[in-house]
């Protein structure tokens, strides 16, 4: 495999999640690295914080999904949970001293893009409408805005 690119076509135009998705191809590159420098220790622990980066990018998707009324949040957790398991398992077989790095690079790269491609671009409108209504409800004298003025001028 050879090193991710990130394509412009992926950018949902929601900053945050934009570079959660760039951070995570950034770490499957980190994760083919770490591989070819034969040390099983490095592969181990970028594979723990690819993971772990990964399920708090699901968890902050997710409640940013509940919070702006997304109709089909329900269904984008359960994507999120069925594909949780499936990289658990890798973790757990690399634990077991087996060589997973090649099949877990392979399904990452083709889920996460799959994914945003799909799944995402669905729920841009809804977030979009949300985040630029709390920014404007916040503009307009919110608590962040009279915070800001008060310590920033």
């Amino acid at each position: 495999m050879t090193l991710l690119i990130w394509r412009g076509d992926l950018n949902t135009g929601i900053d945050v999640i934009d570079a959660q998705h760039k951070r995570i191809v950034e770490m499957i590159n980190q994760l083919h690295t770490a591989q070819m420098s034969r040390s099983r220790a490095q592969v181990g622990e970028v594979l723990e914080e690819l993971v772990d980066y990964t399920l708090s990018h699901f968890a902050f998707e997710e409640e940013l999904l509940e919070q702006a009324g997304y109709p089909f949040s329900s269904a984008h957790k359960r994507v999120h949970k069925i594909f949780t398991r499936r990289v658990d398992e890798y973790r757990m077989r690399f634990r077991a001293g087996e060589d997973v790095a090649d099949e877990l690079k392979s399904l990452l790269s083709r889920w996460l893009f799959n994914h945003i491609s799909n799944d995402d671009k669905a729920y841009v409108e809804t977030v979009k409408n949300y985040l630029n209504k709390f920014v404007r409800e916040h503009e307009e004298g919110g608590w962040l805005s009279r915070t800001m003025h008060r310590f920033f001028g």
